[in-house]
């Protein structure tokens, strides 16, 4: 899941060439594979270069410590989500908002199935979660940003109501979503079903139609 350039985030320095860039993606890429195999504990800086094909210099010239990978790598993942929602919602024909947040729970599921380490990372639990926002956790901008869309969008509420009733829905989905993924390797369709209705009907429940 390479992308075409590289965030400042927690980096010591950003990459600019081309083969720096590139340098950078293969070492995140690694980390991802490596955090699959060995966990966060067992990843080290060695590790890394050795399955990046790079020299440890190279390493930290761009990172501090392997702390600072993750966090680059979960930023990255981060920016990945969030993009997927800016193309989906927006484009998307949705009978009402929540459908959008039915959208935005399926493409999380994917990250799971489909994106190396996510499991593990999530959004920041192993290392950071505070790394989007000082101020607030990455669950809570993830969720004001799917507010954002679904209200430009598709008609809901702007309201601080509506805002914190997603703040308190993603972390719902969350914790379900990690729990399908700790029962199946693919995700227990049950649990998955689930964490759909109950977050469907916990905002029913408030009326934010």
């Amino acid at each position: 899941m390479s992308t075409q350039t590289v965030s400042a985030g927690p980096l010591r320095r950003v990459p600019v060439q081309g083969r720096s860039v590139a340098r950078v993606q293969r070492m995140l890429d690694a980390c991802a594979e490596l955090i699959d195999e060995v966990g966060y504990d067992g990843l080290s800086t060695t590790l890394l270069a050795e399955r990046a094909g790079v020299a440890i210099g190279s390493v930290y010239q761009f990172f501090p410590d392997k702390r600072a990978i993750v966090q680059a790598l979960t930023l990255r993942n981060v920016e990945a989500y969030l993009a997927k929602l800016a193309d989906r919602i927006p484009a998307g024909e949705l009978t009402h908002w929540w459908d959008g947040v039915d959208g935005a729970i399926e493409e999380y599921i994917e990250l799971h199935r489909s994106v190396p380490g996510f499991r593990t990372l999530h959004f920041g639990d192993v290392v950071d979660v505070h790394l989007i926002d000082p101020d607030r956790d990455n669950n809570a901008v993830i969720a004001d940003h799917l507010a954002d869309l679904l209200v430009r969008y598709h008609g809901a509420p702007d309201s601080a109501e509506f805002r914190f009733a997603l703040v308190i829905s993603v972390e719902a989905a969350d914790a379900l979503i990690k729990l399908a993924f700790r029962r199946h390797p693919d995700g227990d369709n049950t649990v998955l079903t689930e964490a759909k209705t109950f977050v469907r009907g916990y905002l029913q429940a408030f009326a934010l139609v």
